[in-house]
């Protein structure tokens, strides 16, 4: 990388912006391929928001938004919990510095050799949703405490969550008295609300229908004592939403008036935490239309759908793009990545509107980028180099 502008050429010079670290970093350094910057900083502010509104349920950082080590070790020191996905997610944690007993093993699908693993490194909070599950864990960590998945529905969230995990509400009671005869230690729920649920008050349906469960669950017998509230929490794209401190308390006050206080109460937060702390350098590769009568320019960036971009699927996640030659006049683009795939196209169904004057090799910046695309990036389809990803 090289120094080469200053910020009298920063990225949205004809707006009132917000001046970050990560965006100041990219404004003042060239890049030789798409760049994560993630600003360690406001993450820091972001938990401490969090946390002030959760009050006394424990962030569990939902570690596959953003694995990044520096920020885990961030984590770690401002007493942070985690959910893992996977044994790689449980050793990145511990190799930066937190301890097994301050990790989930939230998969609801897993090896049980990492079953077996997890517990040996102190792991004690594991999920459920199937009598399978439940039989690998009884088997290969006897004593762990088990959250079940409940599926729920919430039609208010930019991405529901609710085919691919989760028990089937009705079949919850019998999976309870099932984990029982296994002698496996059912000690509360789990649900997801469904990621980018932009108002708190879109929680309230589905704390009804978990409360439901976790009343019915306590009063035949089971010792509720988790309740794992998942994440959702949102971050601002092209809508603002709630900001994190007064929507967690929302949330939270509506937890207490339909389960009192549970014992433990988890939160999981992944893109209300990091989204907002990365932008992405990137830039044009091409502008052209199809033909002279084309109503919108194609722009292809290069940077796509398999290098970091994959929320563009169904254009659910729009991301805010800063230019050079912001404030000049715009017009409606497609955007697209570089990559030989018909299929690596951003913003199509909903033309996204940039200066007429962009052209090949003009900078660019996608903002609040911190969640879900490093991760996300491919190992090299095509050829083109996976997101670098530089943190502050």
């Amino acid at each position: 990388m090289t120094m080469t502008a200053t910020m009298n050429g920063a990225f949205g010079a004809g707006e009132a912006i917000r001046i970050d670290a990560a965006a100041a970093h990219i404004a003042v350094t060239r890049f030789d391929r798409p760049t994560l910057v993630v600003d360690r900083g406001r993450i820091a502010q972001q938990y401490d928001a969090l946390a002030e509104g959760l009050g006394e349920a424990r962030i569990h950082y939902a570690v596959k938004a953003n694995p990044a080590p520096e920020i885990i070790a961030m984590l770690v020191q401002r007493g942070a919990r985690f959910d893992a996905a996977s044994r790689g997610e449980i050793e990145l944690c511990l190799s930066q510095g937190a301890k097994g007993s301050d990790i989930s093993f939230g998969n609801t699908v897993k090896r049980p050799s990492d079953i077996a693993f997890a517990q040996s490194v102190g792991v004690e909070l594991f999920s459920a949703d199937s009598d399978a599950e439940l039989e690998k864990i009884a088997q290969h960590a006897p004593g762990a405490k088990v959250y079940l998945r409940v599926i729920v529905e919430n039609e208010n969230a930019d991405w529901p969550l609710s085919r691919k995990f989760g028990c089937a509400p009705g079949a919850m009671a019998e999976l309870m008295d099932y984990a029982r005869g296994l002698d496996v230690d059912i000690v509360g729920l789990s649900f997801h609300v469904g990621s980018q649920t932009k108002e708190a008050r879109h929680w309230l349906p589905v704390l009804d229908q978990v409360a439901e469960l976790w009343h019915a669950a306590r009063a035949a017998g089971h010792d509720m004592r988790v309740l794992n509230l998942g994440g959702g929490f949102p971050a601002h794209y092209d809508q603002s939403v709630q900001g994190p401190q007064a929507y967690a308390a929302e949330v939270m006050e509506a937890v207490r008036a339909r389960f009192g206080q549970p014992e433990y109460v988890m939160a999981e937060p992944g893109r209300g935490l990091v989204a907002e702390a990365g932008h992405i350098a990137a830039e044009v590769m091409l502008v052209s239309r199809k033909s002279p009568d084309d109503l919108h320019r194609w722009v292809y960036l290069d940077i796509g759908m398999f290098s970091g971009l994959a929320e563009c699927a169904g254009e659910a996640i729009r991301y805010k793009i800063d230019t050079l030659r912001d404030g000049e006049e715009t017009g409606p683009c497609v955007l697209a990545g570089p990559s030989c795939d018909s299929a690596d196209i951003l913003y199509e169904k909903r033309p996204i509107q940039l200066p007429l004057s962009l052209q090949s090799g003009d900078r660019v910046m996608i903002r609040n980028c911190g969640a879900y695309t490093s991760s996300y990036s491919s190992v090299g389809f095509n050829g083109f180099p996976p997101l670098e990803v530089v943190v502050l």
